[in-house]
């Protein structure tokens, strides 16, 4: 897995995290936390996907 997958992965459950944890306490701050969940999530699958097709492309 590329490295900037894996960190926009580490970021997304972070996000998630702070979500649950925001929503819990009755904070609607986690609508924030969702959105950068959403946004890390398509990231890592972007980055992942690109490593993939420079793969093929190449070997």
């Amino acid at each position: 897995m590329p490295r900037l997958a894996l960190y926009a992965l580490v970021v997304c459950l972070l996000s998630v995290t702070a979500a649950v944890v925001s929503f819990v306490e009755g904070s609607w701050l986690g609508i924030v936390w969702v959105l950068l969940a959403g946004l890390s999530s398509n990231m890592c699958w972007y980055y992942v996907k690109r490593a993939r097709q420079q793969k093929s492309l190449t070997g």
